[in-house]
């Protein structure tokens, strides 16, 4: 019997998914062990129809000779669709032994043929939509079915937003369907399994249908209709019987609507809900709808209809409010003790008609006052009318607010604390990353980041969660991925987003500056369209993912050949509309751009991007394209030097921002590139250790500072107090990441109305740094199949932990200074990877692993000294260094 085995088996990196649509879904598990050095030799999968026996074996790989266990491609027969497969797998070590098969796991087909839809698209009659008030769709139908039913799966979307229920219940837990895509060229729908909600004899389905992003308003004009002007949806249920055969429940001009209590619902503005226009039992079987008007038939192509591609979104915690606050104008305001994202579920025990108000907000003002002036023209605002004569539970349906202070009016003063409850809603992402250290305002700084992910990522990457925008915004993405993906597992949530940046983007290869496209937004500015080939290549470097490179292929090459075009010299990007630095620091009076010419900013990312594309076409077999944008990528480094360096090696424009990314493209000459950096490091110096770098700078300016040997400025900036800087928020009593740097001043004054986000994750990328300087963990190969573990150990922390779950297993490093002279160091590199150890130390005889000197420690492949102290070349498994450091 093997002491190894396979487990936490995924599909498209999800446990067990329900309704997909890949034809050739990837297959991943991991391998758990104590033993070191482990390497796995082969694999076999089988998969089948049954999950006890396997009796029924669909595809079975048999042995196969590799030491992959991550984007295994189903190669059986081709995929039925609405059908349950289950898989299993064992492996193979270097030794010949076999594990025992791993538990089952499985996938579920969604519809593979736009041909197998029979659903009408329904809406409701001109005359119920054209209602001044805009009240939401109640739609429902009625369905009689035997008692023998095995399965039932619904498979729904809508033009809009939309909750489902069967028979009263709601048909999951999730929330705000069919999500955000470029409605008119990809539509997501869903799938349900409703089995254990229908029953025999009569039935009942229903939905409720609101504008969302379809519709609703959008963006800072005022617009609305941006995808369309009707609400529709689409609902096929299939019921498979115990004899095999099979009930199909369609959407049709049978179906009964009518208006009901929620009578406005939108984004930006919230939700109307009047109680006592509540119909009991709508969604459920007996209704007596006669008084509903039909449903009318709506003329859509079906060929845009996608099965959900990225994990849905939920409620995923609770919070309760810590404290209510009278203002100094006598309002009543709970304070969540969180800048969150998600709604307010609210208890209350009123007469009928009594009228309740929450409205939202981020900050209080100088005051103490409730403040919404930064929210612009987003009303947030929830009103509730009570239906009476007993206790009623209300939370919003088809909004979502972001907010940490909630002022309510028509609730007695005594009943606040208690009767309300925060909902936290975003994309149910599996948190992957940990970062905890010694200095608790640093760890507060982690806390910030992870919450600015977890508002901002409803969906789609957003820039900020309460104003009147919300939006995808590509600079801010393209800044923060690297972060993010150590934080959570963000594939499919990127892989969905880019397919839709590639869908929005224009045929002279144009990136919209937000995705979906909303035009108010505007289009093709450096380092925001740059996300086209930044996000698909940081996915595949963070998890080994070559299909997202072939995937976007078309879309990354699209976006530099725009480039490419423009102007005069194609080794220059010298035209066009570009935001520059924005928000840097060294900006000039009035004015949102930082000092660093937009010409630089703009060649220098023509480089980089160029310079990936070049790679990506290596990776995924495309040589020639490689040798053509390799050689493009000279010109450009060439030109950006004859362009923005003098001629003896300076950077022409001497700003933190030109310094670093000129280093972190390594766009200079190598004799300069020294010597900018500590030109860069003595800027920073010389302006009191405090940055001046804005969205496209920041990203980058400590992982320059590491690179060049310059930790300790780095360590200095990220732990200053001072304004400028990270911690000046988090001494604030900031619990997200802000847009600006004092977006709260020192005189506790706001920077602006106009654009003045308090959950805005881009200066959030500073996680990228914590994570692979101060923790040390960094990948050497894709996916980190080859890691590397080099901790910065400076003089200002004295312990840090970090960990990340990659797609192989759990990396992780923890360090703790025991005294002045001694470090402990504890490794754990995941099965079927190998890593190369950076000790800090010159002194190799000091070196202890789990007590012994690492001279003796047979797992230990080679240690060779270098200048950064002593690296060992390890295979997987769980390591404890002592050693010296003075």
């Amino acid at each position: 019997m093997s002491n190894f085995e396979v487990s936490n088996l995924k599909v498209n990196y999800r446990k067990n998914p329900l309704g997909i649509d890949d034809l050739y879904p990837r297959l991943s598990w991991w391998i758990i062990t104590e033993i070191r050095g482990f390497i796995q030799s082969a694999f076999q999968v089988q998969v089948a129809n049954d999950h006890k026996f396997f009796s029924e074996i669909i595809w079975d790989s048999e042995k196969a000779e590799s030491d992959s266990n991550v984007h295994i491609e189903y190669e059986g027969p081709a995929l039925q669709s609405r059908t349950r497969y289950y898989f299993r797998v064992r492996a193979w070590d270097n030794q010949g032994m076999v594990s025992e098969w791993s538990k089952p796991a499985y996938w579920e087909t969604a519809l593979l043929s736009v041909d197998e839809w029979q659903a009408k698209w329904i809406a409701a009659p001109p005359s119920q939509q054209e209602n001044v008030a805009d009240p939401c769709d109640y739609i429902r139908t009625e369905f009689s079915i035997p008692d023998n039913v095995v399965s039932a799966r619904v498979y729904a979307t809508s033009l809009g937003m939309y909750r489902l229920y069967i028979n009263g219940i709601p048909a999951d837990n999730t929330l705000f369907n069919p999500g955000w895509t470029s409605y008119n060229k990809r539509l997501q729908y869903q799938t349900y399994d409703v089995t254990s909600l229908v029953a025999a004899g009569n039935n009942a389905l229903g939905c409720i249908v609101g504008n969302g992003w379809y519709k609703g308003y959008l963006a800072w004009e005022g617009k609305k209709d941006i995808f369309g002007e009707d609400r529709a949806v689409l609902i096929q249920l299939h019921i498979t019987l115990s004899d095999g055969s099979e009930q199909i429940i369609i959407s049709d001009d049978n179906w009964r609507t009518s208006t009901g209590p929620l009578l406005m619902s939108e984004l930006y503005h919230g939700e109307t809900y009047d109680a006592r226009l509540e119909v009991e039992g709508w969604s459920s079987p007996g209704y007596e709808d006669v008084k509903w008007e039909r449903t009318i038939l709506k003329d859509r192509p079906d060929t845009s209809l996608i099965a959900q591609e990225n994990e849905p979104t939920r409620i995923i915690e609770t919070i309760k409010p810590i404290a209510v606050i009278t203002t100094p104008k006598g309002e009543h305001v709970l304070d969540m003790g969180q800048n969150m994202v998600g709604w307010v579920r609210f208890t209350v025990h009123a007469e009928a008609g009594t009228i309740i108000t929450l409205e939202h907000a981020e900050v209080l003002d100088l005051e103490g006052n409730f403040y919404t002036g930064n929210l612009r023209s987003a009303k947030q605002t929830v009103t509730y009318i009570c239906h009476g004569g007993e206790v009623e539970t209300f939370e919003p349906y088809l909004s979502f607010q972001g907010f940490r202070y909630v002022k309510v009016t028509g609730i007695p003063l005594d009943q606040l604390l208690e009767q309300f409850i925060g909902c936290v809603i975003h994309t149910d992402l599996e948190q992957t990353g940990n970062f905890n250290c010694s200095d608790e305002l640093l760890n507060q700084l982690q806390h910030n980041i992870l919450w600015g992910q977890k508002g901002n990522f409803l969906d789609i990457p957003t820039d900020c969660p309460q104003r009147d925008e919300r939006l995808g915004w590509t600079g801010d993405a393209q800044v923060f991925i690297r972060t993010s993906a150590f934080n959570m597992n963000v594939v499919p949530f990127f892989e969905k987003w880019l397919k839709d940046l590639a869908a929005d983007q224009e045929e002279n290869g144009r990136v919209p500056h937000v995705i979906p496209d909303v035009p108010a937004a505007g289009y093709g500015s450096a380092a925001w369209g740059d996300a086209a080939v930044i996000c698909p290549w940081t996915l595949y470097q963070c998890y080994g993912d070559i299909r997202v490179l072939k995937t976007q292929y078309p879309s990354m090459k699209a976006w530099v050949e725009y480039i490419r075009v423009q102007g005069e010299d194609e080794n220059l990007w010298n035209t066009g509309f570009h935001f520059g630095d924005w928000l840097g620091l060294d900006a000039k009076e009035n004015s949102y751009v930082g000092a660093t010419p937009k010409e630089l900013i703009a060649t220098a990312f023509y480089a980089y991007s160029t310079e990936l594309l070049a790679k990506t076409a290596a990776v995924i077999g495309k040589p020639q394209d490689a040798l053509k944008y390799e050689a493009l990528h000279e010109k450009i480094v060439l030109a950006f030097r004859q362009e923005f360096v003098t001629p003896n090696g300076r950077v022409a424009s001497p700003t933190q921002t030109a310094y670093t990314i000129a280093l972190m493209f390594d766009l200079l000459e190598e004799k300069d590139r020294h010597r900018t950096a500590k030109m860069l490091a003595d800027h920073i110096e010389e302006n009191g250790v405090h940055l001046t770098t804005g969205f496209v700078g920041t990203p980058y300016l400590c992982l320059v500072l590491s690179r060049f040997g310059y930790t300790d400025v780095a360590y200095q900036l990220v732990l200053q107090k001072e304004y400028p800087s990270w911690l000046y928020s988090v001494i604030q009593g900031a619990t997200t990441i802000w847009e600006h740097w004092d977006g709260i001043k020192q005189d506790g004054s706001f920077w602006s109305d106009d654009m003045n986000s308090y959950n805005h994750y881009a200066y959030g990328a500073i996680g990228d740094w914590l994570y692979r300087t101060a923790g040390g963990i960094e990948l050497l190969e894709p996916g980190y199949k080859k890691i590397r573990i080099q901790p910065q150990i400076g003089e200002h922390l004295t312990w840090v932990d970090a960990s990340l779950e990659s797609v192989y297993g759990t990396i992780k490093v923890t360090w703790k200074k025991q005294n002045e002279d001694s470090v402990e160091m504890h490794v754990l590199i995941p099965s079927n990877t190998t890593a190369e150890i950076i000790i800090p130390t010159m002194k190799q005889d000091s070196i202890l692993e789990s007590g012994t000197p690492i001279e003796q420690v047979i797992s230990l492949s080679r240690v060779e000294q270098i200048s950064e102290g002593q690296k060992l070349m390890v295979g997987s498994g769980d390591y404890h260094f002592t050693f010296s450091i003075s």
